[in-house]
């Protein structure tokens, strides 16, 4: 995953090679990890979703468990109200001696024991019947306390397996979708070490490995920051959340979306700064520019994401009036209309402010990340010019 920097990491031109050298043995290293990393998420999301049955069965459960106390008390209900008759009718037999004629009633020894038995056996068989169901009853309760507590169970682990898919997606790129693979990584850092080769080679003559990035080029210092557009609207803020395209859980949107303009809109850099880093077409951000910038002594970078187009290059010394690039993310690029971004529905400008300069092999990582300065973390805030500030 991609973060910012100190500009300290990188001060020459043999830091930076060895950067690009670094990011090479990383992108050898990374796929064991990331497969790994990978292995353990599959398994924790097939937990949770044999975690997430098994509360939906024991919610059928319980639903049977009530279905059955239910039916139990009915029958409790009904055979109270027989045993009342029975009771009733053996007071009236034995008040009229129709209980006694019946028994005595009995041609021989047998009948009569037949008929004793009979009379009792129909208030005991009710008795018991009623000592069954109540007992049916006591375990159905006691089946849904069990069942209940195995959903709080259940819900506990699936936090468990949740906190750890966040801390697995932590070690891939996928985590932040907006963060570069290591290959596209290892593509960035080998074009900065030709720029500044480049540059190296035309202001200080020379491309050793003590020569000072900042020899070749300087970086100019801002009083302030303005609007990368003339008028915008915040449609997405920036922190965690689930991303409203992948419905990847966890996802970190490192920056703030500003809709409201069309395709193709011109877009400004924020504050005065030097190109850091291009990354063409990536299926999560697009067109990604960065620029290294200095606002009243302080180092940040800028970054902008889903551009139609670039308008500069890897080098460049931008002013605040600089069009860096045009409004993307719609028709012409969102792979809803058969694009290459996959994390876009419609035309908009990701914009984010972090701390320190752009590494490539470090690059941008949540706790750098700030509010861009002069916009709230707020959605549905408009601005209607460059130098409308909040607050």
């Amino acid at each position: 995953m991609i973060s910012i920097a100190s500009a300290a990491d990188i001060n020459t031109l043999g830091e930076l090679r060895a950067n690009y050298n670094d990011l090479l043995q990383q992108q050898a290293e990374n796929e064991a990890k990331s497969e790994a990393a990978k292995s353990e998420i599959a398994q924790k999301e097939a937990a949770i979703k044999q975690a997430e049955a098994d509360i939906h069965q024991a919610e059928a459960d319980m639903q049977e468990a009530t279905d059955k106390i239910e039916e139990s008390n009915e029958r409790i209900v009904q055979l109270t109200s027989e045993a009342e008759r029975v009771l009733l009718y053996l007071q009236q037999m034995q008040g009229e001696n129709a209980y006694v004629e019946y028994v005595t009633g009995a041609s021989t020894m047998t009948d009569l024991i037949t008929r004793i038995a009979a009379v009792e056996q129909i208030s005991g068989s009710i008795q018991t019947t009623m000592e069954n169901l109540e007992a049916e009853i006591k375990r159905n309760e006691e089946l849904k306390e069990e069942l209940s507590q195995k959903q709080d169970e259940l819900s506990k682990q699936i936090d468990t397996y949740q906190k750890t898919i966040e801390q697995r997606y932590s070690d891939l790129a996928s985590y932040d979708k907006y963060a570069l693979d290591i290959d596209t990584q290892v593509e960035v850092a080998k074009k900065q070490v030709e720029t500044y080769e480049t540059l190296c080679r035309s202001e200080v003559g020379r491309t050793d490995d003590d020569v000072l990035l900042s020899d070749c080029s300087n970086i100019p210092v801002n009083s302030g920051w303005l609007k990368p557009l003339n008028y915008g609207v915040i449609t997405s803020t920036w922190g965690y959340r689930t991303h409203p395209v992948t419905g990847v859980a966890y996802s970190f949107h490192n920056g703030l979306d500003i809709g409201g303009n069309a395709e193709g809109t011109p877009v400004y850099a924020a504050a005065a700064g030097v190109v850091a880093a291009k990354v063409y077409r990536y299926s999560c951000g697009g067109n990604m520019l960065y620029i290294n910038v200095n606002v009243n002594g302080k180092e940040y970078t800028t970054y902008y994401y889903h551009l139609l187009s670039f308008n500069v290059e890897v080098g460049d010394v931008v002013t605040q009036n600089t069009i860096i690039g045009y409004v993307g993310g719609g028709y012409s690029t969102s792979a809803t209309y058969g694009g290459y971004d996959y994390c876009t529905t419609g035309a908009h400008l990701h914009f984010g402010v972090a701390k320190g300069y752009y590494n490539v092999n470090t690059g941008i990582i949540s706790s750098n990340i700030i509010t861009p300065p002069g916009f709230p973390n707020m959605y549905g805030w408009t601005f209607t010019s460059r130098t409308q500030m909040y607050g």
